[in-house]
């Protein structure tokens, strides 16, 4: 059994306008879904993925936060020498 290989499955236009409710489920079940026209993949079928909400103090629960180092320099002004330096006019 080959693991790490992607099967997807491929579509004509005409199949998938009648059978759409099916293609949605399977790729709402993370399969990989192609539409082609005349045999020629256009477009790819995939879930929408949900927004991550947001919350205050979220950022504690990721990983290695308690390494965070604030740095006030970020948001200092930036003088004309850095500017041209970075090739702005």
């Amino acid at each position: 059994m080959l693991t790490g290989v992607v099967v997807m499955k491929q579509v004509n236009i005409h199949e998938a306008k009648t059978t759409l409710s099916q293609l949605i489920a399977e790729a709402e079940r993370g399969e990989e879904v192609v539409i082609a026209r005349n045999g020629v993949p256009v477009v790819r079928l995939v879930p929408v993925t949900t927004a991550m909400r947001c919350e205050y103090g979220a950022w504690r629960r990721l990983p290695g936060w308690e390494n965070f180092q604030y740095d006030a320099s970020v948001f200092a002004p930036v003088t004309d020498q850095e500017m041209a330096d970075e090739g702005w006019p």
